[in-house]
């Protein structure tokens, strides 16, 4: 069905990246930033921490918009059984693809899709994994100056000379690497009555 009014769109992200992604569905959103601790929990699980994000950032937005159809999505990625946070300096960054260097690292994003109009929430985990070429120091210390990749899991930007870094991509969808599984959320959005590709 077409997307009217009561069935408004919201991207609980101020992500450009996902902003991006979420643009080439050629439905019209808005965004809204959600305001959510985004620490850990005690023996939690990646699985259940990535669901509890995704879910959480859609619900913080909702008292905002009753009769919409709020996006969450969260993502970490796990490297030898850490969870890696954004490295947010060049040093760790560096650290980081050093011992990515040749080795495989998983990224499982959460994805949560929550209608007010009737407080139904579609939820989904997408796993992606990521197989690094062997790096040079002089590879990694160069990527690293050029894309500054501080703000990202990973210490890498998939949309950008992330993928120079790579020997394999192994997953259902390469978007959920940038932060929005799109192959998931259309499968939800259908559910919730509002196709993309609707007439």
């Amino acid at each position: 069905m077409p997307l009217t009014p009561d069935a408004s769109l919201v991207l609980a992200s101020s992500s450009r990246f996902r902003k991006a992604l979420l643009d080439r569905l050629h439905l019209p959103y808005q965004c809204h930033s959600p305001d959510i601790d985004e620490t850990p929990k005690a023996n939690e699980t990646p699985d259940a921490l990535v669901h509890r994000l995704a879910l959480g950032k859609a619900n913080a937005v909702a008292e905002h918009y009753p009769q919409h159809c709020i996006i969450g999505s969260d993502q970490i990625a796990l490297f030898e059984g850490e969870i890696l946070g954004k490295p947010h300096t060049c040093e760790r960054a560096c650290a980081n693809l050093a011992r990515f260097s040749g080795n495989r690292v998983t990224f499982l994003t959460g994805l949560a899709l929550l209608d007010t109009r009737n407080q139904r929430h579609y939820t989904h985990i997408e796993r992606f994994d990521v197989l690094f070429r062997t790096l040079s120091h002089r590879e990694i210390e160069r990527y690293v100056a050029l894309e500054q990749p501080l703000d990202s899991a990973g210490s890498f930007r998939m949309e950008g000379l992330g993928i120079t870094l790579f020997e394999a991509l192994e997953g259902r969808d390469p978007n959920s690497l940038i932060g929005l599984p799109l192959i998931a959320l259309c499968d939800m959005l259908r559910q919730a009555g509002m196709d993309p590709l609707g007439a």
